[in-house]
């Protein structure tokens, strides 16, 4: 008997401490332009591409409420749709795909936990994820998908520093 395959087998993480409050954090976090920012620009990682994010009336801020990616990577269609899954304010959220069409990963649990640490909140990014079907998305995947993974992962956590630095004024 064939062992089931586990349905997000791969891992990524990164973690940052934020001049917010688990409130402030979790606001922040919570709004899907903000934590996605990154893909809607133009970076190396996406080839020079960048998706546009659209989401539903709910804006992803509530459990079943659905997010979208659409974009071309070296002319090539990716897009996906998300639903929120899980939404505990002001600690956690996740979400995972429920459709995609992507090139070095495949269907993926995305999400972040914030918990208070003196007057600041320690917040944790993680994705779980698959690699692509097919014979090229999964050598694609094993090539380039950790590398996407940390760069998502980082990303969030790095433009959440910024923002929080921003309004500080440090």
């Amino acid at each position: 008997m064939q062992k089931a395959k586990a349905r997000f087998p791969l891992h990524c993480e990164s973690k940052v401490l934020l001049a917010a409050t688990v409130e402030e954090a979790f606001a922040y976090l919570d709004d899907f332009k903000a934590l996605s920012a990154h893909m809607e620009k133009r970076s190396a990682t996406m080839m020079g591409s960048r998706m546009r994010i659209t989401t539903d009336a709910l804006g992803g801020r509530a459990v079943d409420s659905r997010v979208r990616m659409e974009g071309r990577v070296l002319g090539l269609r990716v897009a996906l749709a998300e639903v929120v899954t899980e939404r505990e304010p002001p600690s956690k959220k996740v979400w995972q795909t429920v459709d995609t069409k992507l090139l070095v990963i495949g269907d993926y649990r995305l999400g972040f936990e914030i918990s208070p640490n003196g007057g600041s909140s320690a917040v944790r990014v993680f994705i779980d994820y698959d690699l692509p079907d097919g014979w090229s998305g999964r050598w694609l995947g094993r090539l380039l998908g950790g590398l996407y993974a940390r760069w998502c992962t980082q990303k969030m956590v790095q433009d959440a520093a910024s923002h929080f630095r921003a309004l500080r004024g440090a």
